[in-house]
């Protein structure tokens, strides 16, 4: 059963893995052409011209983290106490206010920016980063608030009760009680609005208008420039972020997984 598994895990983390290695020996070719398994000259130039200045890269990178870490923070801030009440309590219209948090998971991206996009433009959002942000919420908060619903529906209240009744306020009780408690939902709810606003394309290229630049805005843009050497090393960069931050929460998710069961309702 172990080697099992361990063959299952070998075969998931190559079947990820695969498809970044031409990625990752375009970055350093200089040129690769059929019918060569490995290009025949190496070089860093793509590199160094993708960690210069002139090319933009640093900056929509720092940008691109910038409103990621911005739309995730206001999907927590939102998404929690709107998975608290969808898992916590029953009332009229809850199915329907269920599907209306699915429907941006559901309706292709392009047809919500559409919609959309004459309102952000009535109130002057459109061509900043702000109405990026704000828009990166649509596909983030389901995710948000449906992890968090989850974990609320495990929720045993009465420990909030136990606190408060011990003199504790309503802060105390949200942060030595609840938080600690739903600290491992808020990692995975905020690790996917992370990932899913860092590859957005389509609505920041509507709502920014090109002149918010990010990263996938300029992976694109080479890509189809026919630069496969630049595009791999730009490529590399994008994947970086969300790998490191996977591993750096991967065992803290695994770690506390267990507390989000042990305040389960008796």
């Amino acid at each position: 059963m172990r080697s099992l598994r361990l063959l299952s895990g070998a075969v998931l983390i190559t079947w990820l893995v695969l498809p970044l290695i031409p990625l990752a020996i375009w970055s350093f070719a200089r040129g690769w052409r059929f019918p060569d398994l490995l290009p025949r000259d190496w070089t860093l130039a793509a590199w160094s011209y993708a960690l210069s200045g002139t090319s933009g890269v640093l900056a929509s990178l720092g940008l691109t983290l910038g409103i990621a870490a911005a739309a995730t923070a206001a999907s927590i801030v939102i998404g929690v106490p709107a998975g608290r009440a969808l898992g916590l309590y029953r009332f009229r219209g809850k199915t329907l206010v269920q599907l209306m948090i699915l429907a941006p998971a559901i309706v292709p991206g392009i047809a919500s920016v559409l919609g959309l996009h004459g309102l952000f433009l009535a109130l002057g959002l459109t061509n900043t980063v702000t109405g990026v942000i704000l828009v990166h919420l649509i596909p983030t908060l389901p995710y948000m608030i449906l992890v968090m619903a989850g974990v609320f529906a495990n929720f045993d209240t009465r420990i909030e009760d136990q606190a408060r009744s011990l003199g504790a306020s309503p802060v105390q009780v949200f942060r030595y009680v609840t938080l600690p408690a739903i600290l491992p939902g808020i990692i995975v709810g905020g690790l996917f609005a992370f990932l899913i606003s860092w590859s957005q394309y389509i609505l920041t290229l509507v709502i920014g208008g090109g002149r918010v630049t990010t990263l996938p805005l300029l992976l694109f843009t080479f890509a189809t420039s026919g630069r496969n050497d630049v595009t791999g090393a730009i490529g590399m960069i994008y994947i970086l972020p969300g790998i490191l931050i996977l591993a750096l929460t991967a065992r803290r998710i695994t770690g506390r997984s267990g507390a989000i069961a042990g305040v389960g309702r008796a």
